[in-house]
């Protein structure tokens, strides 16, 4: 990438040529762009995943409801369901991006990787990893610049909001730079890291942006549970072995491609989809009505 490279396959070659990790041209761009050390750029990695699992921790045990109504706990209810269709750890897993969405969702801190409305997925993903296979806090940090070169290609060459591509560009690029981290902290080869990705945008191709009410809240909250679902069994399969058959450079560039001829109604306008449904026409009215401030007539 002028910044950073253009395409993966350019990362690839840069990477093998000088017989560096995946994350270090990214450690360097961050140099080079932010004019910030090597000691500051990962105290500012360590800082920002400091924050993805202080959401974590707000929004499994704070109240998280939001002014729409339509956030009610739900972290905390998945978290604790006594029904269990899933392992311990992967309910831990949906519950823990849900958590970290709805704190967004609730006016709370969050780190937006990439966009807000993808909020939950990142922090889910490295917390619930780093519980699971005892890694260590500087390969988290490792693992979230290898995220990050991931989201920089893909929005140079498709875009990672909403407004540009629908929700296959916020909760599927993060969901797919998570799965990247995965691969790469689990020791994946460049091909399986981006493997990973590329099955991951395959996973997610075509999905709309259309929140009820405009507001990034429904259906966003379960799609960043959804997305860590999806980042963690395209992550099984790439270190598997199991091959995208399509480069991962382009699937990025379907990606771009179905967000260009997708229609504005599916791109964060709340004008399709299920923001266009009878029930969701309904909160956004209620919404709207709840929202206007009712102001003296001075005229009187």
């Amino acid at each position: 990438m002028s910044l950073l490279f253009d395409d993966f396959k350019s990362w690839k070659t840069h990477c093998i040529a000088n017989s560096v990790p995946l994350y270090k041209p990214v450690l360097e761009y961050e140099q080079e762009q932010k004019g910030r050390t090597e000691a500051e750029i990962w105290t500012h990695m360590q800082n920002a995943y400091q924050v993805m699992c202080n959401a974590i921790q707000t929004g499994l045990t704070e109240d998280m409801t939001s002014r729409s109504g339509m956030v009610n706990n739900g972290a905390k209810k998945v978290f604790n369901s006594p029904i269990i269709v899933l392992s311990p750890e992967f309910q831990k897993l949906i519950s823990r991006a849900i958590a970290a969405k709805e704190v967004n969702s609730c006016m709370g801190r969050i780190v937006a990787a990439p966009t807000a409305g993808a909020s939950g997925i990142l922090p889910g993903i490295l917390f619930t990893l780093q519980e699971l296979h005892n890694l260590s806090n500087s390969k988290i940090m490792e693992g979230l610049l290898v995220a990050a070169g991931i989201a920089l290609i893909i929005e140079r060459n498709a875009g990672i909001a909403g407004a540009v591509g629908g929700c296959q560009a916020e909760t599927g690029s993060a969901a797919a730079m998570g799965a990247g981290a995965i691969v790469y902290c689990l020791g994946g080869t460049i091909d399986q890291v981006f493997n990973a990705v590329a099955i991951t945008i395959q996973c997610t191709l075509g999905l709309v942006c259309d929140p009820v009410a405009g507001l990034v809240e429904v259906p966003c909250i379960v799609r960043n549970a959804s997305g860590v679902a999806i980042a963690y069994s395209s992550a099984q399969i790439a270190l598997s072995d199991m091959d995208s058959v399509i480069p991962v450079d382009e699937c990025v560039q379907a990606m771009g491609e179905i967000g260009q001829s997708m229609e504005a109604r599916y791109k964060e306008t709340a004008l399709g989809g299920l923001a266009a449904t009878l029930t969701g026409k309904k909160i956004a009215q209620k919404v709207l009505v709840q929202d206007i401030e009712i102001l003296p007539d001075e005229t009187l």
